[in-house]
């Protein structure tokens, strides 16, 4: 397990994957697993049992765990691209 700067709050582009190039803010961190949880990025549909809370059942939508293998920090991934002559990463709103 490789200890890599990546925290709560911070802002990581995606590097490889379906989510490609998208920005978004680390929810959570699972260093055991080497994973982040980042807010709109990898998101599954899950379906939920009928249950007292939810007497239809029904499907969500929520964010996945992505290997932090795959992220980087969004001021870095701009120096790196700045060096390189391409262009910064954009947030999504």
């Amino acid at each position: 397990m490789a200890r890599v700067g990546i925290k709560k709050n911070d802002m990581v582009v995606i590097l490889s994957g379906e989510d490609k190039g998208k920005v978004g803010k680390v929810l959570a961190t699972y260093p055991g697993k080497d994973r982040v949880l980042i807010e709109g990025i990898n998101i599954i549909k899950k379906a939920l049992r009928k249950s007292q809370d939810k007497p239809k059942g029904g499907i969500i939508t929520k964010e996945h765990p992505i290997h932090i293998s795959k992220v980087m920090h969004q001021e870095r991934y701009d120096a790196r691209r700045k060096k390189r002559g391409g262009t910064p990463a954009v947030a999504e709103a």
